[in-house]
C-alpha cells in the first residue's frame, strides 16, 4: 500500500495572512509540518498556489507542486496535486492520500501511523480521520465549544460530526456529562483512498455540511464511510498570531 502525504498550503488567510511562512523558532511553520510528516511517510508534497510558499519549500529541500487558485478547499488541492504527480496511478485501490493540515507544526508521526493502520488493518476503509477522547480533566466549556467539532463513534466508524455536543445525555446535568458519557474531539487530519478522493471532490455541498460548516458531513451524506483512529495526542493548530506565540512557548519550554 502506497501512502502519500499532501500538505495544502495557501498564503491568504482572514485571521493570519501568510501563516505558512511565519517563523516558528528559526523555521517557517510549513517546514515544521513537512519535517514532522516525513518522519512517518516516504513521500510528502506541499500543494500551494503561491510562489512565495513554493520558494520557501524548495529552499529547505521539500517537494512542492503548484496548484490552481480555483481550489475551494484543501481536499480539492490534494486531488489536483495528486493528478499532477501520479499520472494515473491514483486509480490504484492501494494508493492512499493523507491530507495534512499546513498549520499544525507539532503533528506527531504516531498520529499519521494511526491513520495508516486504518487502511492496513481494514481493507474496506474509504476515508479515515482521527479523534481524541475527552476526559474528566476537560471542562464543560471545552466540550461545548462550537469551534471544536465533536464526533459520534460506533464500531470504529464516524456516525456524525457536529459543533454541538454529541451524544446528548438525556436526564443528566451538563456538569456531569464528562463523568457519565463518552465524547470525542475531531482532529482534522484525513486520509482517503485515491479513487475515493476522486469521487468526493465532485460532490456538491449538502444540507448538513452547510448547517454545520463541516466538509466531512458532505461525504457521510453521500454514503461514504469514515473510519476513525483514536489518538491521545493533542494537536496545536496555528490560526492566529496568538497561536503562533503559544507554539513558540512550547519550543522555548522544551515541550517539543
Amino acid at each position: 500500500m502506497h501512502f502519500i502525504g499532501i500538505i495544502p498550503a495557501r498564503y491568504a488567510s482572514t485571521r493570519f495572512p501568510g501563516k505558512p511562512l511565519a517563523l516558528l523558532g528559526e523555521k517557517p511553520v510549513i517546514e515544521w509540518v513537512y519535517r514532522q510528516a516525513k518522519k512517518a511517510l516516504d513521500q510528502v508534497i506541499v500543494a500551494t498556489d503561491d510562489e512565495r510558499i513554493a520558494s520557501a519549500v524548495r529552499a529547505f529541500g521539500g517537494e512542492v507542486v503548484m496548484t490552481s487558485t480555483d481550489c475551494r478547499c484543501g481536499t480539492e488541492r490534494c486531488w489536483e496535486c495528486l493528478r499532477q504527480v501520479a499520472g494515473g496511478k491514483w486509480q490504484v485501490a492501494d494508493s492512499v492520500v493523507i491530507n495534512i493540515q499546513g498549520d499544525e507544526p507539532f503533528i506527531q508521526p504516531e498520529q499519521i501511523e494511526t491513520l495508516k493502520q486504518c487502511f492496513i488493518a481494514h481493507k474496506d476503509t474509504q476515508i479515515a480521520t482521527l479523534v481524541k477522547p475527552f476526559t474528566q480533566k476537560n471542562s464543560w466549556e471545552e466540550l461545548s465549544n462550537p469551534n471544536t467539532p465533536k464526533v459520534a463513534v460506533a464500531n470504529g466508524q464516524a456516525l456524525l460530526f457536529s459543533r454541538s455536543v454529541i451524544p446528548y445525555l438525556r436526564g443528566v446535568e451538563p456538569n456531569q456529562w464528562l463523568q457519565q458519557g463518552h465524547f470525542y474531539k475531531h482532529i482534522g487530519i484525513y486520509a482517503y483512498r485515491a479513487n475515493v478522493l476522486e469521487q468526493i471532490v465532485q460532490l456538491a455541498p449538502t444540507p448538513l455540511e452547510q448547517a454545520e460548516s463541516l466538509e466531512q458531513l458532505r461525504w457521510l451524506e453521500n454514503g461514504f464511510s469514515i473510519r476513525v483512529g483514536v489518538t491521545e495526542i493533542e494537536t496545536i493548530g496555528i490560526d492566529t498570531p496568538a497561536d503562533l506565540a503559544k507554539a513558540e512557548a512550547q519550543i522555548i519550554n522544551n515541550k517539543f
